[in-house]
């Protein structure tokens, strides 16, 4: 499936999920900004993957990215990032979400693994009480944190000019 057409609104994605929940099929869902894509990402997303069957990517917009990591942030744009994320084998479909947290996707989905990176632990993930709350299970995936965009940014920046 092109990349393109993982990309999908809230409304559709709910439905496309909860027909292969009906179906048999183990969702999972990670989210994240995924500003300046990186090897970290990579790890996080397969890793997610190997605990399921699908796996949806919910990804910050660049309003909520800003909000979380400050005005000078997206690096790229929300569709940009989405088609990236999109583009890996790994990840079955991609949304665009403008809250601060994906507490709306969570509810919307109810997907049976919210998947966190391992700078979370089960017990420190915002929205654990929620996905407990319909069913799901809280994993964390992906191997130890030794990327991230905000520390690969803070490098280029100490860069001499």
């Amino acid at each position: 499936m092109p990349s393109a057409d993982k990309i999908l609104a809230l409304p559709e994605l709910a439905a496309r999920v909860a027909a292969l929940k009906a179906a048999g099929r183990v969702v999972g869902l990670a989210n994240g900004g995924f500003d300046l894509f990186h090897v970290g990402h990579v790890r996080y997303l397969q890793g997610a993957r190997a605990l399921v069957d699908v796996l949806v990517v919910a990804v910050n917009s660049d309003r909520s990215l800003r909000g979380l990591k400050g005005e000078q942030r997206a690096l790229l744009a929300e569709g940009e990032r989405a088609r990236l994320v999109a583009a890996l084998a790994c990840v079955d479909f991609v949304t665009v979400f403008d809250e601060a947290t994906v507490e709306v996707v969570l509810r919307a989905l109810k997907p049976d693994f919210h998947l966190k990176g391992s700078d979370y632990t089960p017990d420190t993930v915002p929205e654990r009480d929620i996905v407990r709350s319909f069913g799901g299970r809280v994993a964390i995936v992906g191997g130890p944190k030794v990327r991230s965009s905000s520390t690969i940014l803070a490098h280029v920046r100490a860069l001499p000019r």
